[in-house]
């Protein structure tokens, strides 16, 4: 579908880059979710770091997602982001 996930990728500070299907592209700071329920496994940053994608949804080996409804409503824009706040952490 046209607002599914279609990249992911793990920046420091537990956030996420991602790209929707439709173009957009994002940050999501996941810091919010990291106190609540099967998202606690997420502070370890080895584990945080395996993010994927399961059919449109970003997701982690143990099930933890995060809807796509939810990312596009939530991530900030690229455009909107300073110019080092993609930098990739160094330890992945």
């Amino acid at each position: 579908m046209y607002w599914d996930a279609k990249i992911v990728k793990p920046l420091p500070d537990y956030r996420l880059y991602v790209e929707i299907e439709d173009g957009r592209r994002g940050v999501f700071d996941m810091k919010p979710y990291l106190d609540r329920g099967v998202f606690r496994e997420l502070r370890d940053e080895h584990y945080f770091n395996q993010v994927g994608i399961l059919f449109g949804a970003v997701t982690w080996p143990h099930e933890q997602d995060i809807a796509p409804e939810t990312l596009i409503e939530e991530m900030v824009p690229v455009d909107a982001m300073p110019d080092n706040a993609l930098q990739a952490d160094a330890s992945s």
